[in-house]
Formats: C-alpha cells, structure tokens, sequence
C-alpha cells in the first residue's frame, strides 16, 4: 500500500511531460531569425516558408523599420536582411512578416546592448591602465603625508 502514492505521483510526472513533448517539439513560427539575439548595429536574417512555393516577395518589419524578402534559391523559402537600429533599446523586438495573400507571420528577436567596461578615456589619459597601482601610490603617498605632519606637531608640542 505504501507504494501506490509513489507510483500515482510518477505516473503523474510522466504523463505531464509526454504531453510537453509535442508543444515544445513543434514550430509555432515558420519564421527563422538568425541570430536571435543582437545588439545594436548588427544584420540579422530572416526567412520563411509560409508564404507558399508560389510566392516570390514579401515584406517584413522590424523595430519600425521595414525590409523586403526575396525568393531565396530554394523553392518557396523568402530570404531577408535588416539591421538593428542603434538606438534600439535592450529587450524584446517584434518582427513581422507579411506576404500575399493574407499570411502575417510573428516572431521576437532579442537586443541585448553591451555595458561598457574600464576606465573612462578623458582628460589627463586613461584611467584604466595600471589597475589599481595609482590608487595603491596615492593612498600610500597620501599616508605618509598625514603621518608626517603628525610627526611634527607631536615634535612640536613637546619642545614647549
């Protein structure tokens, strides 16, 4: 009796994942975008069969900005190319496709902009070369300094 409860919750776990299989198996979006994901300035592409074997051009959007697709040298597959927008923040960005007759295809590509790294290059040169070495000279200068000037007014309230 002791085993039934273990076996109900397996067989529990088993059939949920059997009937995951299929929705993540399938390609709700005929619409390939390569790469996924992008920053800033860069070409991304995007091709399709939805449209049919007999379509030869279609039209996309991306951002705002639109792009053509083409009939690519397989049949019935519409190649295209834009580029993400400089300005275009990070994030999720629709792309859209349509074609004719009436066939809208929708799918995400993903912008992830860069964070700059190092030392800001202004001014007397920059910052990020050493490491931390100038900070380690100046606190040490800076500590020398101090225990000098202690040095002396101690030196001097004991002469009078």
């Amino acid at each position: 009796m002791r085993y039934v409860p273990a076996g109900a919750g397996i067989g529990l776990v088993l059939c949920a994942l059997t009937l995951q299989g299929p929705a993540a198996a399938a390609d709700d979006s005929e619409l390939r975008i390569s790469p996924r994901k992008g920053a800033p300035g860069s070409t991304v592409t995007v091709s399709t069969t939805a449209c049919g074997s007999d379509v030869t051009y279609g039209k996309g959007s991306a951002g705002g900005d639109e792009f053509h697709l083409f009939d690519d040298d397989h049949s019935g597959v519409l190649t295209g190319h834009f580029r993400i927008p400089e300005g275009a923040a990070s994030g999720g960005h629709d792309v859209i496709v349509k074609c004719p007759p009436s066939t809208k295809i929708t799918d995400t590509v993903k912008v992830k902009r860069s964070r700059p790294s190092g030392g800001v290059h202004a001014g007397f040169g920059p910052a990020a070369l050493g490491g931390n070495k100038p900070t380690l000279l100046g606190g040490t200068v800076l500590a020398v300094t101090a225990g000098s000037v202690l040095m002396m007014r101690r030196h001097r309230s004991v002469r009078r």
